[in-house]
């Protein structure tokens, strides 16, 4: 079955909207969020109602059996309770970017409801576009450990006291390693037809762009639908997780289980926030969503956070009143921050906030050095050695902070008292050990208007 996602994140198109693709030899799961302030979800029907209401999901394919099979599917009273569901993340970058957050946190809460979950790293489809491997291995591998400490935080501090599902990483290129190209395309090929692979709506995109498409893009969709196959036959994997832009391959591995099983199976990463604190900061990512406008937080609470419906109907009330407080953004930007980061790097990203934004010296005198580097990492240094008797006034135009003449001297003056607390907390530690590797760097902090 095919199930989608309804957000497209507003952002450069960070992640189309899932998709499912659910064997109908059993039905599919539909996500039960705890409604109520803490209350379990009330069985599959409400389950799936729950799931459509946060409005995380958006599409079934195939869309038969929708009402009776998939709540059937998602029963704790049915011997065919708990189902697996499982969605791909393709290695083409060493770190998860916020769009995969609408994917995971699919995953996330139907293993709250239940169900076994499965995220798939794309460690052999991924060779498609990179022949050679070498990049796409050390991508997986990187974004294997992105997942796995993303379901330890969730592990750790999102538990609501029920029972949940488990929560496997795998590659498939632990099974296509072991394939011989002439028995898999004997065994697989031919239940493939060319004409529906190249009727496909992406294929025909592809096809009619400049670039064009190679027979390896092509294939791409045959071995993602033997994935599906694959964890059918190992796993009892019934359903599958996808953004929109993956529904023609999601049909042909529907097409492919139907045929061999003879049952009725029912990013853009270039935005620049991401999962990994090395290419994006917990700060950083904090502010990105305590940024988000008031026409899109309400929808990302539902999407990106755990919160219950009423709990986030309250929140978004309460906004009403105060909306100069920006509640909504901040409890969505911590809620987020912790799931990737962790409650330490939540932590940090609201000391780094107070010093940044409130001129908090208690905040900057308790930063790490890792921090501070995060923080002004965009800022313009100047490196330069200091000559005895070096005052803060000719260090500061020295570094091309302030302005010659007067007006440089009434900026030093009227941060006056900021400065040296900075100093004293802050810079005089860096100056003694930049004296003792004979060099010192300023940070640009004072910026010319």
């Amino acid at each position: 079955m095919f199930y989608n996602y309804t957000t497209a994140f507003k952002l450069k198109r960070l992640y189309t909207r899932p998709i499912w693709r659910r064997p109908s030899f059993g039905p599919f799961p539909g996500y039960s969020c705890p409604w109520g302030w803490r209350k379990a979800h009330s069985g599959p029907q409400g389950l799936l109602a729950a799931q459509k209401a946060r409005g995380l999901f958006k599409d079934f394919f195939p869309e038969t059996g929708t009402k009776i099979e998939l709540p059937e599917l998602f029963d704790r009273g049915t011997a065919s309770f708990p189902q697996t569901i499982y969605c791909g993340f393709d290695p083409t970058a060493d770190s998860l970017h916020v769009g995969h957050l609408l994917a995971l946190l699919g995953l996330f809460h139907l293993q709250r409801a239940g169900p076994n979950v499965i995220a798939l790293v794309g460690g052999a489809t991924a060779r498609l576009g990179d022949p050679s491997g070498q990049r796409v291995r050390a991508n997986a591998r990187a974004l294997r450990l992105g997942l796995e400490a993303l379901v330890a935080n969730h592990q750790q501090l999102f538990t609501d006291g029920r029972s949940w599902g488990s929560f496997t990483v795998l590659d498939n290129s632990a099974w296509y390693q072991k394939q011989h190209l002439v028995d898999f395309l004997a065994a697989v090929g031919g239940h493939f037809r060319m004409g529906t692979l190249l009727s496909r709506q992406s294929v025909q995109l592809r096809l009619k762009s400049a670039e064009g498409m190679s027979l390896a893009e092509l294939f791409y969709q045959v071995l993602q639908a033997y994935d599906f196959y694959y964890l059918f036959q190992r796993y009892g994997c019934r359903v599958q997780l996808g953004g929109s832009d993956q529904l023609g391959n999601i049909m042909s591995g529907y097409e492919f289980i139907n045929k061999l099983t003879g049952e009725d199976l029912g990013k853009s990463a270039g935005n620049g926030v991401w999962l990994n604190r090395d290419k994006t900061s917990p700060f950083e990512l904090y502010q990105f969503f305590v940024r988000q406008p008031d026409d899109s937080v309400e929808r990302y609470l539902k999407l990106f956070t755990f919160l219950p419906l009423p709990e986030i109907d309250h929140i978004m009330q309460l906004h009403v009143k105060e909306p100069e407080r920006r509640g909504p953004q901040k409890r969505l930007a911590a809620e987020v921050t912790k799931l990737v980061h962790g409650r330490e790097g939540l932590d940090s990203a609201k000391r780094c906030t107070q010093a940044l934004y409130h001129s908090s010296i208690d905040a900057l005198e308790v930063m790490s050095d890792q921090e501070l580097k995060e923080l002004f990492k965009e800022a313009p240094f100047s490196e330069f050695f200091l000559d005895p008797g070096t005052s803060v006034l000719d260090t500061c135009r020295k570094a091309n902070a302030i302005p010659d003449g007067p007006r440089g001297y009434r900026m030093i003056t009227k941060a006056e008292s900021y400065i040296l607390k900075f100093i004293m907390l802050w810079f005089i530690p860096r100056i003694i050990w930049g004296i003792l590797t004979k060099y010192v760097y300023v940070l640009n902090l004072i910026t010319t208007p």
